[in-house]
């Protein structure tokens, strides 16, 4: 009586609400692409600021650097995140395709191994059979796509929407040494750069574990160590090439 009544209490929307508010998988699409823009933005457009700024280059020539990083590095995120992601949606309708054909010609042997699938699980013999039977009468295809390949909403391959946030992230992160260049004088601009990225970077790098649920000082000293790593190489090489 009281499972029934649990059951009447918690309807499948107030439960899915739950769910996507306690776990972070969800965010994993648009935050991958989201934190690999901004981050390539920040590290490989203040390092090679850095770097040429060391080689000891007038400001327009900085400038003229920084501009073109930015409006190069968002096309390049946007192009290869398109293609990546693209790639991964081919692939899952290849996957879907072939596993309809299948369904179509041997519903029975596949009505078996979604049952393995639940007794592996856990799951009874005769209860896997029957969880297998009427989720195949409801959307085969979607039960063996989500219990067989994997895949699910949440996962599924978007690739404008990652080729658009890699994108703007770059750009987001990017602007900010653009700004920077055009706004400060020439005195210790590359110090003040690579102190105001590193800090960014460290802030990123938390905002971006909280949201993934995971330590925030782990995740800003992650960034700030590979961020810390490439200004100071780009550097060295600027001042191999000192142009004075």
């Amino acid at each position: 009586m009281e499972q029934g009544y649990d059951m009447v209490r918690f309807t499948p929307e107030m439960l899915e609400h739950h769910l996507t508010k306690e776990h972070f998988s969800h965010r994993m699409g648009w935050l991958r692409a989201a934190v690999l823009g901004a981050n390539d933005g920040i590290i490989s457009v203040v390092s090679l600021l850095v770097g040429v700024i060391a080689s000891g280059a007038d400001k327009e020539s900085i400038l003229l650097v920084a501009v073109a990083a930015l409006v190069a590095g968002a096309l390049s995120m946007a192009a290869g995140e398109y293609v990546s992601v693209s790639s991964q949606a081919d692939t899952e309708k290849a996957d879907l395709e072939k596993e309809r054909i299948m369904l179509e010609e041997n519903w029975e042997v596949e009505h078996a191994e979604l049952a393995l699938i639940y007794r592996q699980r856990g799951v009874s013999d005769a209860t896997a059979m029957q969880v297998a039977k009427e989720l195949m009468e409801h959307d085969a295809l979607g039960a063996h796509a989500k219990d067989e390949l994997g895949l699910s909403e949440i996962h599924t391959a978007r690739p404008m929407q990652a080729a658009f946030a890699s994108a703007a992230s770059f750009v987001s992160g990017a602007a900010i040494p653009v700004l920077l260049v055009v706004l400060l004088p020439m005195e210790n601009l590359g110090l003040i750069i690579a102190a105001c990225s590193l800090a960014l970077l460290a802030v990123l790098g938390a905002i971006a574990a909280k949201t993934g649920g995971a330590p925030m000082l782990k995740g800003a000293m992650r960034m700030t160590t590979w961020g810390f790593l490439a200004m100071a190489l780009t550097t060295y090489v600027g001042l191999m090439f000192d142009i004075h």
